[in-house]
């Protein structure tokens, strides 16, 4: 069972659970030479073991190799394993020395007894015969164990060889079983560097191979999902109605949303559904984009789902969709989690009639409880905050009438790279313009200790008629976290600001406490709003010109970036003031010198993904997307030309080398397939 949590019931599954690490146990260092801190392998003889009663009972051995003497010491040990120490016995032992009171000790040690005549004594200078490979692992399996069970398999390769599956012009030094056998068993003299860094080329071989497979795997997801009919929403159909709304505005759509808005006109009138991703840096004007292919599908007689991940976010969308539908005699329905008792049978029952031709909400819109009589559009907001499998439980809503075309918006610019491996099923918009009028956010870092001038800077601003946000990543005080608590800080704020209204929103409000301060903040009647990260997305408050964000270390980029996108949304100048904790560690202060240095979110991204790794930009580290074995990104980011060149070679062959491939690297993995 513990196997199969690692996708392991086959022996070909082991020799694709690759190392992480390696150790070199393949020279054994003499007694005299250690050095506090290093990790070896030692040869010695047992003097004595015993059971010392200190602070902490444990097993002590005494071991020497005829150039000094060194301590092993146990604190987790069985009567068998102190009477296998016996004075005279043979040792290998490895582990990492450090000082201790009476000379260098390794504590629990791995060790083995050597056979008679095994091993030479003194300052032995050999040890294994290949690199210590370190196995990602669970409770209840030890290393000793996988190494076992590897090398069982590495002698089965030598009998039964996998198929290799990549096409031979491929350009691969390594072939499938050379890059295994070598990765499982590195010889002495390996690149232990290059390994470290995942460049050797031996693994290069094997994250081409994964990653061509999760390509696949994502474009037999897009066919799958395509494989059902559509509706054919025409083009002329909403055009009276988009440009009736569009005449409303007090601006002009840009270059960049007209061009998008186009983009998904011409998806919506094929029969087969759009699988688009519309990705515009803040404040660029997607939910107009969205609004507009809302009003193609509601006047081919369709409904339309709109989802957001929050109830703030959701919120603002209901708002603006209520202001620019209503003229048109559109009814938008609402449904959240707070929706509930008659209320929420009442809406639901109006979705299911068909009386309501626009339904936004949360999560609270894939639930079972709610129908659709004909749905025909599922637009989702900040898609990484749902998880793929939620997207398409909504798609699954439209009954009869095939599948829905989906629509997902991001203001979280994705970097090439990352969205050619995590969305290849989608394909993408990007909206690269903002409004004109719109400056720069400048962005200011202060150490902390500079509190003080930065409350006069608040008070200054919000003097002049301006509002401003505070920013704090705590709800309650914690004496092991110095970040102060939203809590604490708006009343501290209220006692230094006597003269400003001082609001305060957290995530743990009922919601409708959060609703009313927030009305009142956009209103104006609130200057200061001090918030949790509650506010990231949905919030637009044109007169809000100033943001501080307390201990924005905390923070990755894409939050930090996202959060500064909340002032600047009117005219005039915009500020930012990052007040830091210091000291700070060096991670951090790159984040926050990229944040200093730009106001471009996709130069943001890449940096995010350089310094957070994939997992954690998409925040889909908990559902396994993006949980390869050997492929690592950005490491790995030249190889994905080449996995798209080679994706595509594939898909003009044989249909049992995909299915091949994929089983091999995406079994029990491949976990929207089916949805």
């Amino acid at each position: 069972m513990q196997l199969a949590d690692y996708g392991i019931t086959q022996v070909e599954d082991l020799l694709f659970h690759l190392p992480l690490r390696y150790q070199d146990r393949t020279r054994v260092t003499p007694i005299a030479g250690l050095q506090d801190g290093s990790e070896v392998s030692v040869e010695g003889e047992v003097r004595l073991a015993d059971i010392v009663f200190g602070r902490r009972r444990s097993l002590v051995a005494r071991i020497q190799d005829g150039t000094g003497t060194l301590t092993l010491r146990f604190f987790h040990f069985s009567a068998a394993q102190k009477n296998s120490l016996q004075p005279g016995t043979r040792l290998r032992c490895f582990g990492q020395v450090r000082r201790g009171a009476n000379g260098f000790e390794i504590f629990h040690p791995e060790y083995r007894a050597l056979e008679a005549g095994e091993g030479s004594g003194t300052a032995r200078s050999t040890g294994e015969d290949t690199l210590t490979p370190v196995y990602p692992t669970t409770t209840g399996i030890g290393q000793a164990q996988w190494r076992k069970l590897c090398s069982q398999a590495l002698a089965f390769l030598q009998r039964a060889q996998p198929r290799d599956l990549l096409p031979a012009n491929s350009g691969q030094t390594f072939t499938l079983v050379e890059a295994l056998q070598y990765l499982h068993a590195p010889p002495p003299d390996a690149p232990l560097e290059a390994l470290l860094a995942g460049s050797h080329p031996a693994q290069l071989r094997l994250a081409l191979e994964e990653l061509v497979a999760h390509h696949l795997s994502l474009l037999r997801l897009r066919a799958r999902q395509q494989s059902a009919p559509a509706p054919a929403l025409r083009i002329k159909a909403g055009q009276a109605l988009q440009q009736t709304l569009l005449r409303s505005l007090p601006f002009s759509p840009t270059g960049a949303q007209q061009r998008v808005m186009q983009e998904i006109a011409a998806d919506l009138a094929r029969p087969i559904p759009m699988l688009r991703l519309v990705q515009g840096d803040v404040g660029s004007g997607k939910t107009l984009v969205a609004a507009h292919a809302a009003l193609q599908a509601i006047a081919s007689g369709y409904q339309v789902a709109l989802m957001a991940p929050t109830e703030i976010l959701a919120e603002q969308h209901r708002l603006n969709f209520e202001g620019w539908f209503g003229p048109l005699g559109i009814t938008v329905e609402w449904l959240s989690g707070r929706v509930k008792g008659k209320a929420r049978e009442a809406a639901t029952a109006r979705l299911a009639r068909g009386e309501a031709a626009l339904a936004v909400g949360t999560h609270a819109l894939f639930q079972e409880s709610v129908a659709f009589q004909n749905l025909g559009l599922v637009m989702v907001d900040e898609q990484h905050k749902f998880g793929v499998h939620q997207r398409l439980a909504l798609s699954q809503k439209a009954g009869v009438n095939g599948r829905p075309h989906q629509l997902v918006l991001t203001a979280t610019p994705i970097p090439r790279t990352l969205s050619m491996v995590a969305y290849a099923d989608l394909d993408f918009s990007v909206i690269d313009e903002l409004p004109p009028g719109r400056e720069p956010v400048t962005t200011v870092l202060v150490d902390s200790q500079r509190r003080e001038q930065v409350v006069d800077r608040v008070a200054n601003a919000c003097s002049d008629g301006r509002q401003a946000y505070w920013v704090c990543t705590l709800i309650e005080e914690s004496d092991s976290l110095q970040a102060q608590a939203a809590e604490a800080t708006a009343e501290k704020l209220r006692e230094a600001l006597p003269n400003l209204h001082v609001g305060l929103v957290h995530g743990r409000m009922k919601p409708a406490e959060k609703a009313a301060v927030m009305a009142a903040f956009k209103a104006g009647d609130v200057a200061l709003l001090v918030a949790t990260t509650v506010i990231e997305v949905g919030v637009d408050v044109p007169n809000a010109s100033l943001m501080i964000i307390e201990n924005p270390e905390r923070l990755g980029l894409a939050q930090l970036h996202q959060l500064r996108g909340r002032v600047g949304r009117g005219g005039g100048a915009s500020h930012c003031v990052l007040l830091y904790q210091s000291p700070l560690s060096r991670s951090s202060q790159q984040r926050l010198v990229a944040m200093r240095e730009s106001n471009d979110g996709f130069y943001i991204a890449e940096k995010d993904l350089e310094l957070r790794g994939p997992g954690e930009v998409l925040g889909t580290r908990q559902t396994g997307l993006l949980a390869f074995r050997i492929a690592e990104l950005p490491t790995h980011n030249h190889l994905l030309d080449a996995v798209q060149s080679i994706a595509h070679t594939l898909q003009q062959g044989d249909e049992a080398v995909i299915e091949a491939l994929i089983q091999r690297w995406t079994a029990n993995r491949e976990k929207f397939a089916e949805v």
